[in-house]
């Protein structure tokens, strides 16, 4: 799309009234005052939100006004359509991220983790690079990484390859963990009122996605173990929460592929450190023991005991985003495990 350019008319010299929508600078004014017109809505619902999201030609206008009054260039936006908050590159340079005020929590989340993590990790991570309100609608600029999505790479890996990603991702992990909270040790939800009302729906959630009953079946023992299993009130670490391929980039040197960047901190918690091994654990080990052994031992575990799986696969169902039957990457599991316990020891395997 086209970036805003001022009109200038050539005039025959004998023209003497020059009409106001001639003079150079009219349709940057015009197209200012059209602009201005256009408003964020002030959205309720997320169904509402997806619909408008959906539609860039409803916000993309009011996008790259806010990019605009950045002094960044607009003439060549892309708009991301996967996510959950408005997202549009702008060229081959910085991000615009726009969060509706429904999402606001996730905008406290992306800027305190962006601030509280710079300087602190070798691997690069976005910047800040400018940020406003408009409409009540809070946003970001930030810079834009180098490499290849995640997603786009890691189904065509070797094994090998998949094995020194996830040793690569539980190290960055441990690595983000070590990294000073500061002012998100306070972000909300707390760590004990989180994990008590997870488990409080845990029940309800997983009837709704329609896990298999002989999973269902287990669900209370899983519970009453998880209080004795996941500590509430340990000190707490810096969890992003989504450590999946769609959140990271991978560069290639002579045929070897290690992650390049990490972003995405919109869902940030202070917590327990091992709910961060849930997204590679489902998503990436995929059941395969030399998987989940680099991932561990990344992570710094030696062993993989029964108590570990155990908590690990009450943590799982207890994630905020938990959905076995869409997350789990193992082919046929449903028909490999006959109850939770089966299931822990195929997910961990090893």
């Amino acid at each position: 799309m086209a970036g805003p350019v001022p009109a200038i008319h050539a005039l025959p010299h004998a023209t003497k009234n020059v009409d106001a929508r001639d003079k150079p600078g009219h349709d940057e004014l015009k197209r200012t005052k059209q602009v201005m017109s256009l408003k964020l809505s002030q959205l309720t619902d997320a169904e509402s939100f997806r619909a408008f999201r959906s539609a860039p030609a409803q916000w993309l206008p009011i996008a790259l006004d806010i990019a605009h009054s950045h002094d960044l260039d607009v003439s060549a936006p892309h708009v991301f359509a996967t996510g959950t908050n408005l997202v549009v590159g702008l060229g081959e340079g910085p991000i615009l991220k726009i969060f509706p005020p429904m999402l606001h929590a996730q905008f406290v989340s992306e800027r305190g983790s962006l601030m509280q993590l710079k300087g602190h990790l070798d691997l690069p991570i976005p910047e800040i690079v400018a940020e406003g309100t408009r409409d009540g609608w809070p946003y970001l600029v930030i810079t834009r990484l180098s490499g290849t999505l995640g997603s786009e790479v890691w189904p065509h890996l070797a094994e090998v390859q998949k094995e020194r990603l996830l040793r690569q991702i539980g190290e960055t992990i441990l690595s983000v963990q070590r990294a000073p909270l500061g002012p998100l040790a306070r972000i909300e939800p707390r760590w004990d009122d989180f994990m008590r009302a997870q488990m409080q729906g845990c029940r309800a959630r997983h009837t709704r996605l329609g896990l298999a009953p002989k999973f269902l079946a287990g669900l209370d023992d899983l519970l009453r173990d998880a209080e004795e299993l996941i500590p509430m009130d340990a000190p707490p670490v810096f969890l992003v929460g989504e450590y999946i391929p769609e959140n990271f980039l991978l560069a290639c040197d002579d045929g070897q592929w290690s992650i390049a960047g990490l972003f995405d901190f919109g869902d940030v918690l202070a917590g327990w450190r091992d709910y961060d091994l849930l997204g590679p654990g489902a998503f990436m080990a995929a059941g395969r023991p030399g998987r989940v052994k680099s991932l561990l031992e990344g992570f710094g575990y030696a062993k993989l005991d029964y108590t570990l799986k155990r908590r690990l696969m009450a943590l799982m169902l207890l994630h905020r985003a938990s959905d076995l039957n869409s997350h789990i990457c193992i082919d046929g599991w449903q028909e490999q495990a006959d109850d939770l316990v089966e299931l822990q020891e195929l997910i961990w395997a090893g």
